[in-house]
């Protein structure tokens, strides 16, 4: 066990940014629990991962990654770096190994998610355009925040950042709950991510498990106390 208080860093998922965990972050800081919230590139589960583990691996100290919906995948395999001691997941995607979040999700009912993604392209070196995917803005606020105030909703609803279509079919090459602990948080009223799936993977992940009865998928924006303590209770644990 370190006995320094392991860095948080903070990752967010699709269709949301770096800045849905403000709320959080100010919980931490004021534990002093120190925390980063990196920018996701949302363009594929292993180069994602890559960024996330490079990320990790360059701060001096013990780590506790922290995954957010597609965020929790991408955890799932940075989290082998040497130097996570934890992985925090928040109404999330729990991989296993060699699994896809398409092969994931597709065990359960779908949420009204799936029916409500936009698609358009984007230019890539090499060929053709490649798709990625955004919530209809209309549907945004019932589908991923629906306990976030009306005005904030409209807000998120058009600063997304769009997740890579490709990202759903790629599997996970490694699965860092075997050998590091975790713990979930599960948003009982998710319809971005049917919560069944949350339990689901937590559950097969041995993880400690806290679910939130009424959270949106937003939980972390309208919730962002629970969230935090969650965090700070891994924190304490692998400190």
């Amino acid at each position: 066990m370190s006995t320094t208080t392991p860095t948080v860093v903070l990752v967010h998922g699709a269709f949301a940014d770096a800045a849905s965990w403000s709320g959080v972050i100010e919980e931490l800081q004021r534990h002093d629990i120190p925390v980063i919230a990196p920018p996701n590139p949302l363009r594929g589960l292993a180069s994602d991962a890559a960024y996330v583990a490079s990320v990790a691996a360059q701060i001096d100290g013990p780590v506790v990654l922290v995954g957010h919906s597609y965020g929790g995948a991408l955890i799932t395999v940075a989290g082998t770096t040497e130097n996570v001691v934890g992985l925090v997941y928040v109404a999330a995607y729990v991989l296993e190994e060699g699994e896809s979040l398409g092969e994931l999700q597709g065990r359960f009912a779908l949420s009204p998610l799936v029916s409500n993604l936009k698609q358009w392209t984007y230019p890539v070196a090499d060929g053709d355009p490649a798709v990625e995917v955004t919530i209809a803005a209309d549907a945004f606020p019932s589908v991923f925040a629906a306990d976030v105030p009306a005005d904030v909703t409209k807000v998120l609803a058009v600063a997304q950042r769009p997740l890579a279509a490709a990202a759903f079919e790629e599997t996970a090459s490694a699965a860092a709950w075997k050998t590091k602990p975790s713990w979930a948080l599960v948003a009982g009223a998710d319809t971005a991510i049917n919560p069944e799936v949350e339990r689901f993977g937590a559950k097969r992940a041995g993880a400690t498990v806290v679910e939130i009865e009424g959270a949106s998928h937003a939980v972390a924006v309208s919730q962002p106390k629970q969230v935090a303590e969650l965090i700070r209770e891994a924190v304490r644990a692998t400190s």
